[in-house]
Parts: structure tokens; sequence; C-alpha cells
């Protein structure tokens, strides 16, 4: 109710008035009814009478005025809570991705209950206006059964007695169903999770080619249908408990308005009650039933949605996932290094250690190599060097200071990177470039210098908007498609340079991470890609991942990495002297280039490779 009041203050006034409107408006209606049949009849076979016009004409008037206002006021009311709702879901969005912002890790993300739960909010988030709606519903319900009750309880208090008894089950049922509800939308959550995950990926470009190739369409399409079927399994359960609860609820208000209106009818025609108190107790009943009716599903609704919406008010409370330091210290100037001390990690208690009591010193200036098997733990302390989580034991030192200790945006802002798994905006090109450094938007000398640098240039240049073309097709109709102006997709290389644009826009921050940088270049583009990331490298401390031994027998610094323990450290020449597992691995990449076809070399070759 706040956040939709904060949104729309007027509207939701305006709103509130109209609601109360149109709980006053039937009320009215049914008394002005009376009025007219019992004036009528009063004078109806009276020759002396005096004329009646003037008094049911006022009374005419009113009823008809009621009549129009029953019609409007609706109306009007509809347009108010649908611009309440867009204003107050605007807001609801802001405040949720600004909660969602302050998340500056990424293991909630990776969380999947924090992803079902964040669905769940962003869904709340989308109309957060239907759970003020319902209380306005139930407001607009009470005053109206307010009303009824006081006017069928001039004609029979013992029959009002009777319809409010009948509504008692009514209301806990309801209330159960929702909370029943609730609870089978998030339970079918990583249902519909798995189910969207096969449709995405059925209707993927990136996927396209291989489901085709391997005929895997079918198989994925039943695995989605499966998912769906269970998921409307528990839905229909859900509907057919609903179905027969509020079947018989309904049974039981249609036998109790039966009844009254049975006795209303004998006793009218024993004289006990007016006409107009028929007119009065049938519109009474109809209206008294449509009331708890509505005030029984309006507070079944606004339990449901406050349901949900606890999801939203969760994510927007949960606050940040990293701890912040109460006393901030300053991020020094690197001068001297990063220190990695003693550190344990692993993504969770039930997962293994990815890193095993890990001491490595960073030299400012100076270029350090890791390499290893997949899944050594190399990308891991990448993540923890950026503070995308921290150590479960020991500590990361810059110059000193604890990463811990300094606010993660100053420390991100000191780094640059082009991560393994790097994005692919469906953005302009130069949008795309310029997400390595927002104060880079709209300078386009920047960005084209970046792209330069990167050997991606030439490409964008020749696109059909230039740096203006945007990178995806995903914003236009099936007509608009075969126009590449509207948007056009680049191979995996080039996307590889984009990357590494974002990461010359950041060339000058004092610590750069190349995670895989070369993957998916050809040994040409490599060497030459290889030649710039060197030179924007010096003079700064810089972490090389690659499998491509030859990209880092360059750096000052090889460290191997196994089962998250370094096993070797030194330069390219002493490990090769060593003949332990980096020598090892060089050995068989170079093998792999100086060969002849049936596993034969030439005399020279090994020498040759190791020379290269």
């Amino acid at each position: 109710m706040a956040l939709a009041f904060r949104s729309a203050p007027v509207h939701g006034l305006a709103y509130l008035v109209s609601t109360v409107a149109v709980a006053a408006i039937p009320i009215a209606a049914a008394w002005l009814t009376k009025f007219v049949l019992d004036r009528l009849t009063s004078t109806a076979g009276l020759t002396n009478a005096p004329s009646p016009t003037s008094e049911l004409v006022g009374l005419a008037l009113a009823l008809a005025a009621a009549g129009v206002a029953l019609g409007v006021v609706p109306q009007v009311a509809q347009y108010l809570r649908a611009e309440m709702d867009r204003r107050a879901a605007l807001r609801a969005h802001d405040e949720l991705f600004a909660a969602v912002e302050q998340v500056t890790g990424v293991a909630r993300f990776e969380d999947p209950r924090f992803q079902d739960r964040l669905r769940l909010a962003q869904q709340s988030a989308s109309s957060p206006a239907q759970t003020a709606d319902a209380v306005f519903e139930v407001v607009r319900g009470t005053l109206t059964l307010g009303g009824f009750v006081g006017s069928l309880a001039v004609i029979s208090p013992g029959f009002t007695a009777v319809v409010l008894a009948a509504a008692v089950p009514a209301v806990l049922l309801e209330l159960r169903l929702s909370r029943r509800r609730a609870a089978m939308l998030w339970r079918i959550g990583p249902i519909e999770r798995r189910q969207m995950l096969y449709g995405d990926l059925l209707a993927s470009a990136e996927a396209a080619k291989e489901i085709r190739l391997f005929g895997l369409g079918s198989y994925l399409r039943g695995r989605m249908i499966a998912e769906r079927r269970a998921a409307d399994a528990d839905r229909r359960r859900t509907d057919r408990r609903e179905v027969a609860v509020q079947g018989a609820l309904a049974a039981l208000s249609a036998a109790v308005a039966g009844g009254g209106l049975v006795w209303v009818v004998v006793a009218a025609a024993r004289g006990r009650v007016t006409v107009g108190d028929v007119s009065m107790f049938v519109a009474a009943v109809a209206g008294l039933q449509g009331a708890l009716g509505g005030l029984v599903t309006s507070m079944a609704a606004a339990h449901h949605q406050v349901l949900l919406f606890g999801h939203y008010i969760a994510v927007v409370d949960a606050g940040p996932d990293l701890p912040a330091p109460d006393d901030p210290a300053p991020l020094p100037a690197l001068r001297r290094g990063i220190e990695v001390r003693d550190v344990w990690f692993r993504y969770s208690d039930d997962h293994p250690w990815a890193l095993r009591g890990v001491n490595l010193f960073l030299p400012h200036g100076a270029a350090v190599a890791l390499v290893g098997r997949n899944g050594a733990g190399k990308s891991t302390l990448a993540k923890l060097l950026c503070r995308f989580y921290d150590p479960t034991r020991g500590a990361i030192l810059w110059d000193g200071v604890d990463l811990r200790d300094v606010p993660v945006e100053e420390l991100r802002r000191r780094i640059g990177a082009v991560l393994q798994d790097f994005m692919t905006y469906d953005f302009s090109a130069a949008d795309n470039i310029a997400m390595g450094d927002l104060a880079a938007l709209g300078d386009m000398e920047r960005i084209r210098g970046a792209a330069v640098r990167a050997g991606i240039d030439g490409t964008l240049s020749r696109l059909p908007r230039g740096y203006d073309t945007l990178l995806t097709r995903l914003f236009f109709g099936d007509s608009e498609n075969d126009d590449p102006q509207n948007g056009v997709m680049l191979s995996g290389g080039q996307w590889q340079r984009v990357a590494l644009a974002r990461a010359f826009l950041r060339e000058k921050r004092e610590l750069m991470i190349l995670d895989e940088p070369n993957a998916g270049l050809d040994p040409d583009a490599e060497h030459e890609v290889h030649d710039r990331l060197r030179a924007i490298r010096a003079g700064r401390g810089s972490l090389l991942i690659s499998h491509r031994l030859s990209a880092v027998r360059d750096a000052d610094l090889i460290v191997v990495l196994s089962d998250g323990v370094i096993t070797e450290r030194g330069r390219h020449a002493d490990l090769l002297a060593a003949q332990g597992a980096y020598a090892r691995m060089f050995t068989v990449q170079a093998a792999g280039y100086t060969e002849e076809p049936g596993g034969q070399g030439r005399p020279d070759a090994m020498s040759e490779g190791t020379r290269r």
C-alpha cells in the first residue's frame, strides 16, 4: 500500500474515493427503489390522496442519477487503478533492481532458490497495485456488506445472522485456498525454470546448429513437454480443489438466498412486510451475498498477492551479499603488489575445495600467468581478485590492505579484465565496447581507438550502419529481419575482439586480468592480439590465464595450479628445465605443431617448436 501511494498519491486517493462511491451507490439505489415502490403502493386506490408526482419524480431522478453514477464511477475507478498500477510498477521495478544491484557478488545468482524468488518478485513488481487493488476491493466489499447488512437487519435481523454465519466458512476456506495456490507456485518454480530452459534452447540461435546436427530437437521438446505436464498436473490439482470448495460454497449461498426469498414472499402475502420491503429484501440479499462473495474473493486475492509480494520484499530487504566494512579503508595506489595469503575457497559447503591454501604474490608491474588443467582453480582465483566472492579462509591484500576492508566498487574501478565467459550485449557495436567503461559512452574517439587496438575496427566500420549497427537480430519482426541494417550477428572470434576492446578501454587500470583472452582466435589473430596485450600489460600488474602455453611463456612468473594447489612456479625456461607438469604440458602442445602425419616428427622439430 505504501509503495502504491508513494508512486501515485493523487491517483491512489482518488481511487479510494471512487471505491467508496462504488460501494455506496448500490445501497442507495436499493433504498431509493424501496421508497418509490412504497410511495406508489401507499397511494394506490386512494381517490383523495394527494398527488405523489413531485416526490416520485424526485425519487426517480435520484434513482436515475444513481444508475448513471453506477455506470460511470467504475470506469473512472478502472482508469485510476490502471494509472496507479503503471506508476507503482515503474517504481517497484526501480526499487527491485536497485536492490539487485546491491548484490555485489555472484553467489546469489548461482542459487536456484534465489532465481525462483527473483522471478516471482519480478512478477509481483510487474503489477504491484494488484495488491493495493485487492485491499481496496476488501474496503469496498466491507462497506457494501455493512450497508446491506444494516438494510437487511431492518427487515429481518434473524435472516441477517443466518447469511453472515454462512459466510464464515467461505472466508476460512478461501484463505486456505490462497495459501495453497501460493505454495503451489513456489513449488513448481524449479519445474517451470527447467521448462523455460528447454524452450530457450529450442529457440536459441546459438544452440540451433548443434541441436540440428545431433538431432536433439525431439528429445529437448519431449523434456520440455514433460516438465510442462508436471507443472500442469500440480496446477490442475489445485484448480480441482478450488472448484470443489467454491462449488459447495456457491450451493450454500444459493440455498440461503432461496430460503430467504420464500420467507419474504410469505411474509408479504400475510401483510407483515410491504412491497418496498420485498424489493429491499431481494436487493439486500443479492447485494449482501454478492458483497460477501466479493469480499471473500478479494480477501483471498489480497492474501495471495501479499504472499507473492513477500518474495519482492525478501529481495528488496535482503541487503548486500558481500559484507561491507564498517570503517572502509582507502584503497592505495598499487605500488608493491597483491598478495594471496593462505586462501581456501569453495562455492558452498556441499562443494569440494576449489582452492586449498594458495599463497601467491602478484608484483606490481609484473606479468603473472596461471596455467593448469580445467577445474584446477584458475578462474576461481581471478574471481576472488575481482571480489565476486570472498575467500572461505585466508585473505587477499592490495599493498597490505585486505580487499574486504575497502568498498567493492572502488576495487573494481581499479581493475581491467577480459573474462572467459564475456558478455555479448544486444546493443550497438559502439555501446558494446563502451560497456567496458561507461565514461566512454558517446566518445567515439575512445571507442574507435579501443577497437583499433583490438583489431576489430575494420569489421565494425564495414557494418551497414557502422558502429551504430545493432549486434543482434532480437528486436525486429520476421519481415524486418532480412534487412541487415536492422542488426547483424558477429562470429565468435569477432565477439572475442569486441570483448578485448572493452579491456583496452580500461588499459590504465592498476590490475589487468586476462582469462583466456585468445580463445576463439585463429593463430594469426592470436599472435597479433598477444602482442597488443603485452603492450597494455607493461608497467602494471597483470594476471594471464590461458591453456595456450605459447601465450604465457614471456610472463615474469608462471604458476601451475593443480586441484586447487600451486604445484610449480617460475619462469618458462626454469619450469622446462624442472621437467615437471608445466614441461609435460608444453611438450604435448608443441608436439601438436611439430609432428609429421603418423606421429613421426622431424629430428629438429621439438627444438624448433620450443624456440617458437
